[in-house]
């Protein structure tokens, strides 16, 4: 059985002492750890309410980050951290930006400059988006999975166009003679890792992605089920279902005890529930050091050695 891969996620918010504190530290311990990789999330404010963001409910963390929606741009910060870190050059991936608050042509040309400034190390995680973070910036999705669906052959139609015009009838995201020159690294361009849930968009991500990154899936059996969903539509395309990686985006809340961790969040045992999971398939976990929001800085502090026994746990796995 091939032995799991991991990277670190970052939120990437502003904190009160720099802009690179945060995300500069969580780096670092992926280098240290032994992680595969590097990710950022994408969003334009937070994904929780502001009335929990505060020293009552999150300790330090809230003292740290005196607000939670100055949330930074994950492809200018990823360019900064490649430039400044080159001890363990980290694949860097954005887990995940939105098909469609974005224009694809964007997100083709963000992704691909990473890619060429980091010597092929880019990775472009990619999904519907939520509502949340698209309504209130006038980014209407009338329909989320077709909009997907067509941006992603966008992306695809600009990457592989040589440089010449690109022209393509579509709903959604027509081009006309648009032109993409940028070359791929050694002959290749990002990975791309789809956020996938439903029926549709499993299909899509079994003919199109080169992973599959849920973050919502509960347990492991419906982990099974929905990869071997992946795998078939994958099988079906012409596709070696098998090449796709199946991965997971999880938040991680370690303590000394269990009383500890029982005050941010009550979890099971970290490294037994990743084994479970990748007898189920799952071969590559993204994981968010949650511990943080802990109401206690000493005990926050405290997790910060369990946390790293368990990203080195899960590498033995």
């Amino acid at each position: 059985m091939a032995k799991l891969r991991f990277g670190i996620l970052d939120g990437i918010v502003n904190s009160r002492v720099s802009p690179t504190l945060l995300p500069a530290t969580s780096y670092l311990t992926a280098a240290a750890t032994g992680a595969d990789s590097f990710w950022v999330g994408d969003h334009l404010n937070a994904m929780l309410p502001r009335s929990l963001a505060t020293p009552e409910h999150f300790g330090i963390a809230a003292k740290l980050v005196p607000d939670v929606d100055a949330v930074l741009e994950p492809w200018t910060m990823l360019g900064h951290l490649a430039a400044r870190n080159r001890v363990r050059r980290l694949r860097l991936g954005v887990c995940v930006t939105d098909a469609t608050r974005r224009h694809p042509a964007v997100t083709a040309q963000a992704a691909a400059t990473l890619h060429l400034l980091t010597r092929g190390r880019a990775i472009l995680g990619i999904g519907v988006g939520e509502r949340e973070g698209n309504e209130p910036y006038g980014a209407k999705r009338i329909k989320p999975v077709a909009e997907f669906e067509e941006a992603i052959a966008t992306i695809r139609a600009l990457w592989n166009s040589g440089g010449k015009p690109v022209s393509r009838d579509s709903a959604y995201f027509p081009l006309s003679n648009a032109m993409f020159a940028l070359p791929p690294y050694r002959g290749r361009w990002p990975q791309i890792w789809i956020a996938a849930h439903g029926p549709r968009m499993l299909r899509i991500t079994g003919r199109c992605a080169d992973a599959w990154i849920p973050f919502v899936l509960s347990r492991p059996a419906d982990y099974a089920r929905a990869l071997e969903a992946v795998r078939t539509a994958a099988s079906d395309a012409g596709r070696d279902p098998m090449s796709i990686v199946p991965a997971i985006n999880r938040a991680v809340v370690t303590g000394r005890n269990r009383d500890d961790v029982a005050e941010t969040l009550e979890p099971d045992e970290v490294i037994d529930q990743f084994a479970e999971w990748r007898d189920h398939g799952l071969r590559y976990p993204l994981i968010l050091n949650a511990s943080p929001l802990n109401p206690r800085l000493r005990k926050t502090l405290a997790a910060n050695a369990p946390f790293l026994k368990i990203l080195r746990g899960i590498k033995k796995l």
